[in-house]
């Protein structure tokens, strides 16, 4: 069978990563809309009617208003913030709980979520099923992504000039999200039960594509005082079949002594690391921004949809 796919907002970033992952697929068939037909609502609305999977690859407002004209019965995949927390949406990680997949799957509206968003769900949110802490723990989390994770604006900031030409503060690592207003935030909380917002410290560095998400913990703060390599063995058990995520010894995936963001660029599993010592321990999800953190994510949940292998086409 050969479904019918519309990418609405198919020349952003997102859009772009998805239409590249389709190339090689004999199974979909991309709906084209033609360059002066983009922003025409009855062309966008026609394609929508006639596609068995849409794609939203919009900005928030954007995303918001063309749902208005949406029928209902329409199998809609928005890559934006907008529907996140919506209880009308079905949240798009497969991996959060036990009957997540099939919710997923019968959905005529799943929301993406968010690259910051998805690592931290992905640590917290075992923590908080086992009971090694509850949803009162004061969790911190920071996060190092590539800039491609900023968009069109961005990636022409850090590329249209030479290395040599980019003002030193670009080469650095750049903190923002400085008012800790961060957008993924609501999400965070909302998608692991936890009753405060965690500090949150996203940096953006001077490589294309790919992140990792760290949070720390106190192990006098834990519900249960277990060791790291208890804690590591409750990680492997939780994600125990789990197609596209690995809990990893860190012995096996540091590069002398280092963590890099950047390891599973253009990759669309994720690794799980938990590091540290007994007393201070550190969990790590690292993945690809533009993979498992967008356009890899919205695939796996397009191919549950339709009930294909959820792996087809990205691994």
């Amino acid at each position: 069978m050969c479904y019918k796919i519309f990418i609405d907002g198919r020349e952003g970033t997102t859009g772009l990563q998805i239409h590249h992952y389709f190339k090689k697929r004999s199974d979909l068939h991309l709906l084209d809309i033609t360059e002066d037909k983009r922003k025409d609502l009855d062309e966008r609305l026609r394609l929508m009617k006639e596609a068995d999977i849409i794609f939203l690859c919009l900005p928030d407002e954007a995303s918001k208003e063309i749902i208005k004209y949406a029928d209902p019965n329409w199998r809609i995949l928005d890559t934006s913030t907008a529907h996140r927390t919506d209880p009308n949406w079905t949240y798009g990680l497969p991996e959060l709980e036990g009957d997540q997949r099939q919710r997923i799957k019968i959905a005529n509206r799943v929301a993406i979520p968010g690259c910051h968003a998805t690592g931290f769900i992905l640590l917290v949110k075992p923590l908080i099923e086992i009971g090694i802490t509850d949803a009162c723990y004061p969790f911190n989390c920071h996060s190092i992504t590539g800039y491609s994770g900023g968009g069109k604006k961005m990636i022409a900031a850090y590329e249209r000039q030479s290395a040599a030409d980019l003002k030193n503060t670009m080469l650095s690592p750049r903190q923002y999200g400085l008012t800790q207003q961060h957008k993924h935030l609501q999400e965070m909380v909302a998608m692991t039960g936890i009753k405060s917002t965690p500090i949150f410290n996203p940096i953006v560095a001077d490589f294309y594509s790919g992140m990792m998400v760290s949070v720390p913990l106190r192990r006098e703060l834990l519900e249960k005082r277990i060791s790291l390599k208890q804690l590591k063995e409750q990680f492997v058990s939780y994600y125990h079949g789990e197609c596209m995520i690995q809990v990893n010894d860190e012995a096996e995936s540091a590069e002398a002594g280092f963590l890099s963001a950047n390891a599973l660029s253009g990759k669309n599993s994720t690794e799980i690391l938990l590091y540290g010592n007994d007393d201070r321990m550190m969990l790590a999800a690292r993945y690809d921004n533009l993979g498992k953190g967008a356009s890899g994510a919205a695939v796996q949940c397009m191919n549950i949809m339709l009930g294909i292998e959820e792996t087809t086409g990205l691994i």
